[in-house]
Order: structure tokens, then sequence, then C-alpha cells
């Protein structure tokens, strides 16, 4: 990959990461005059609508068999429905607590994610993102409760991680169709997860704001929801998964200053110690990603001199090691071949 396409790439994945963060801050401002269920289905619709327009230029260029068939549907479903709940308990927690503790408490997606993935689709968990898992879950802990000197839990806080451990389903059901039209799967989740959540909202009686707002808040759900999954899925097909979910990490921290900047919200030292644990866990998701252990077979020759005498060896073997994912070269030394009971042997 030339190195231009590899800046805009990482352009991408940040960008990516930057139009997620707007939703917490902004959500929190339109919050004062929307109703938390309405804002969830506005968000969604928003999304929906806005790639629905982008699929009428690109649904003919698709192949069929990107498109979902009828053995995707439970998984489609359970996105859908999970996407109804995750917004609402979202935005409930914004409007009745801090929405740069929400925005931190965002990374607890990458918890609840691991810990389904573990338990329900059995997939393999490293020890690197364990210590991730534990730095995150003391953070979120710490973020939920009000305050310094305050023992009282924050009911807000607990709402925003009902909604991370609803996306957490959310992803892995998704996970398990991604190899379908990415544009299908983000309409049926703007219009479906928006009309049910709007449905919802209907239901319990909330009041529909006015016509501006609903606009200002579907513009937001384009934004944050709609272009963030675009551009990230940009940046994924240049730089891979692993690197692109690196740099997306970012997403809550840019959340958080932006709720301290555009919210005016006092940053407590509670916040600043669940930033430090939140920093550490992240740092190491981070590292995780772009970090593979794999085993590696391969043959060396090595020429030494013994006793005046040049001798020549080689030997073929597998090691485990670790490198980051960009690197395709590495070196390393034969120290316990020479000390071997092999090498030893070669010589009588």
């Amino acid at each position: 990959m030339n190195t231009n396409k590899r800046i805009t790439a990482i352009i991408m994945a940040l960008l990516a990461a930057g139009f997620y963060a707007i939703n917490t801050p902004l959500s929190k401002l339109l919050l004062s005059h929307i109703a938390p269920t309405f804002m969830a289905a506005f968000l969604y619709l928003g999304a929906g609508c806005g790639v629905g327009i982008m699929y009428l230029f690109h649904f003919k260029k698709e192949e069929k068999s990107e498109r979902l068939t009828k053995s995707d549907l439970p998984y489609t479903l359970g996105m859908i429905l999970l996407d109804i709940a995750a917004p609402i308990f979202l935005m409930i927690g914004i409007s009745i607590g801090s929405a740069s503790n929400a925005a931190l408490l965002g990374n607890f997606e990458i918890v609840a994610t691991t810990l389904i993935a573990l338990i329900i689709f059995k997939e393999k968990v490293t020890k690197k993102l364990w210590i991730a898992i534990g730095f995150i879950t003391i953070s979120s802990a710490i973020l939920s409760f009000d305050g310094a000197g305050s023992f009282n839990f924050s009911f807000g806080s607990l709402f925003v991680i009902l909604a991370t451990c609803c996306w957490g389903l959310e992803n892995n059901c998704t996970g398990k169709i991604s190899g379908k039209s990415t544009h299908e799967i983000v309409l049926l989740k703007g219009i479906f997860s928006g009309a049910g959540s709007f449905l919802v909202a209907c239901i319990i009686g909330e009041k529909l704001p006015d016509t501006k707002y609903i606009i200002y808040a579907m513009m937001l759900g384009f934004v944050a929801y709609g272009l963030s999954i675009f551009m990230y899925i940009k940046a994924q097909r240049s730089l891979g998964a692993a690197k692109t979910s690196a740099y997306y990490a970012v997403a809550p921290f840019i959340g958080a200053f932006l709720a301290f900047v555009l919210n005016g919200e006092e940053l407590s030292l509670t916040y600043f110690v669940g930033f430090v644990f939140m920093t550490v866990g992240s740092c190491f998701v981070v590292y995780d990603t772009m970090a593979k252990e794999h085993l590696h077979s391969h043959s060396h020759k090595i020429v030494h001199t013994h006793n005046g005498t040049v001798h020549t060896h080689y030997i073929t073997h597998s090691h485990k090691h670790n490198h980051l994912v960009n690197q395709e070269k590495h070196t390393h030394k034969h120290l316990e071949y020479m000390e071997s009971d092999e090498h030893h042997l070669a010589h009588r």
C-alpha cells in the first residue's frame, strides 16, 4: 500500500471515530427538546434514510450474493431488536446523567462484546484482552458513582452500561452477517430500529418534538451512525479490521472532551480517575488488535567456528512470537540451539 493511500485510510478511521463521538454531547443538547425514546428513534431513522439514499446509487452495482437471505433472519431480527433497546437506554442515561461519563462508558461495549463472544459464541479471549476488560470494568464501576466523596450510584451510568451490553450482543449478531451488503444492513438497522423506537415512544406517551428538532436529530443520526459506519468500512478495506478498530477506540475520549466543551460539564475527580483506568484498558485493546501471536515455521543456515574449524548447520523449527500486524520481517537469535544437545551431538 502506498503512503498516500495509507494516510487516507487512517484519516477515514479517525473520521469514523470522530463522527460517532459527536453523538453523546450533541444528543445531550437535543434531549432538552426531545424525549429520550423519540430521540433514539430519530437518530436511527436519520441513519436509515441517509444510507437509503446512498443505497439507491449503489443497488444496481451490488451482487445478489451480497444481499441478506432467509437464513440470516434470526441474526437480522436480533440486531434490529437490540438496536431498538440500546439507543433508548443510552438516551435515558445521557438525559439523567453526565454526558462526559456516558462517552467514556461507551468503551464498556468492548467488555460486553468480548464476554458475549466468549460465553455464547465460544470465541477465544487473549490475556491482553482480559487485562483490558479488567481496567475498563474498574473504570466503569468508578464512573457509575456520582462523584468524589459520594457513594450514590448513578442511574444514568447504569442505563449507559445497559446500552453497551445491548450493543455488545448486537455486535455479535451483526458479525454473523457482516459479509453481506453493508448498505442493506445499515438501512434495515436504521429504518426498522428507528420505527420500533418511534412506536415505543408513542405507546408510552412521549410528546412529539417540533419539526426543526426532528430534523436536527435525524441529521445527527445520519452523521454519527450512518456516515460513521461507512467511513469505518472504507478504512477497513485498506488497513484491515485490527488496525481500524484500534483507531476507532479513540471515539469515547473525543466524546468526553466534546461533552466538556459543548455541555459545559465540570469534570470531577471521579471522572479523571475513571479516565486513567479507561485509557490503560483502551491501550491494551489497541495493543491486542495491533500485535498478533502466531506459530512460525522456518529454516536457518548457521555458520560458526568451533575449535578452529568452520561448521555449517541447517535447522528447521517452529516458534511462537508476537509482532505488529504491519511487520512483515523480524529477527531473532538461536542461542538456545548453540547450547542444545542436538548441537553438541553434531560435533562428536
